[in-house]
C-alpha cells in the first residue's frame, strides 16, 4: 500500500507550532498518520527553515520556495528518496513556488508526485489571467505526465469542479474558484486527459467531502466548505486507490490550518 496525504498548511511555522504537544498539529499529523508521501502547499518559509523543522521527521524533503518572500511554496515529503526532482510548470512559473515534481520509488515502480498550489485568482483582474495561464500550463504538463507512467497531481488547486464541491454553489458562480472557465479545465483533466479525481471516485456523487473552510464565522462548525484539495491520478494509479479520507479536525480549536489533509491509500 502507498499512503499519500496532501494539505495546504497555511504557513508551515504556524501549522508546526499550533497545538504543539497536544493531540493535533502538523508535527503530530506527520508522526501519527504514517504516510509514505506527504505533499504540502502554501509553505511560506525559506528552504533552510523548512528543512530545519522537518529534519527529525524521517522524510526526504523536496521543496521550492517562491521568489516573493512569505508567499506560496510547495513541498513533497517522502520516506523513499526521490530519484529526480523538477520545479516549475511552463514559462513564467519557475520561481513561483507553485509546482514541484518528485519521482518517488515504491516497490518495483516509480510514482511521479506533484505538489501544486494554484492561484486563488480574482474575477476580472490580472490575477485571474495569471491563474488561467497556470491552469493552461498544468494541462500541457499533465498530458505529458499521463503518457509517461504512474503520476499523481496533488494539492490546493483553488477550483471547486462541480456544485457537489461547494456548499453554496449558486452564490459563487461569479467568483474565482467556481467560475465556469476555471471548471472547464477540470472537465478536460477528467475527460480528454483521462485523469482520475480519486476522492470523488471513491466518495460517489455526494456533497463534499469538503477540504477548506473559512476561518471566519461559523463556516467550519456548519460545514460550509469547498472541496478544492485534490489527488488527481493517472488512470491505472487512480484505479488502485482503495480509500480517501479527509482528516477533518474534531473541533474548530483543534484546526492547525484552514484546510484539512486529504489522505489516500493506493494498492500498487
Amino acid at each position: 500500500m502507498l499512503r499519500l496525504a496532501t494539505v495546504n498548511v497555511n504557513g508551515i511555522r504556524a501549522a508546526w507550532n499550533k497545538n504543539r504537544g497536544q493531540s493535533s498539529g502538523l508535527a503530530e499529523f506527520l508522526a501519527d498518520r504514517d504516510c509514505d508521501i506527504v505533499t504540502l502547499q502554501e509553505v511560506r518559509a525559506p528552504d533552510d527553515l523548512v528543512r530545519e523543522l522537518l529534519a527529525e521527521t524521517g522524510y526526504h524533503v523536496a521543496h521550492t520556495e517562491a521568489a516573493a518572500k512569505g508567499r506560496a511554496g510547495v513541498a513533497v515529503l517522502s520516506r523513499a528518496e526521490p530519484t529526480a526532482v523538477r520545479v516549475g510548470v511552463g514559462e513564467g512559473f519557475d520561481d513561483a513556488g507553485r509546482w514541484i515534481e518528485a519521482d518517488v520509488p515504491h516497490g518495483d515502480t516509480t510514482v511521479t508526485v506533484v505538489s501544486a498550489y494554484v492561484h486563488s485568482g480574482e474575477a476580472g483582474t490580472p490575477r485571474q489571467e495569471e491563474k488561467y495561464r497556470f491552469l493552461q500550463n498544468m494541462t500541457t504538463r499533465m498530458a505529458e505526465l499521463r503518457a509517461a507512467g504512474h503520476a499523481v497531481v496533488t494539492g490546493d488547486l483553488n477550483v471547486a469542479h462541480t456544485p457537489l464541491d461547494i456548499r453554496n454553489a449558486k452564490g459563487n458562480v461569479k467568483k474565482a474558484g467556481f467560475l465556469p472557465e476555471e471548471r472547464e479545465y477540470f472537465d478536460r483533466f477528467f475527460g480528454e486527459l483521462e485523469w482520475v479525481d480519486v476522492a470523488r471516485r471513491l466518495a460517489g456523487e455526494v456533497d463534499g467531502p469538503y477540504t477548506w473552510w473559512s476561518m471566519r464565522g461559523q463556516a467550519f462548525d456548519n460545514d460550509t466548505g469547498w472541496r478544492i484539495d485534490y489527488q488527481m491520478a493517472t488512470p491505472e494509479l487512480g484505479a488502485s486507490a482503495t480509500s480517501a479520507v479527509v482528516d477533518r479536525a474534531v473541533s474548530w480549536a483543534e484546526r492547525w490550518s484552514d484546510h484539512a489533509p486529504l489522505v489516500v491509500e493506493y494498492d500498487l
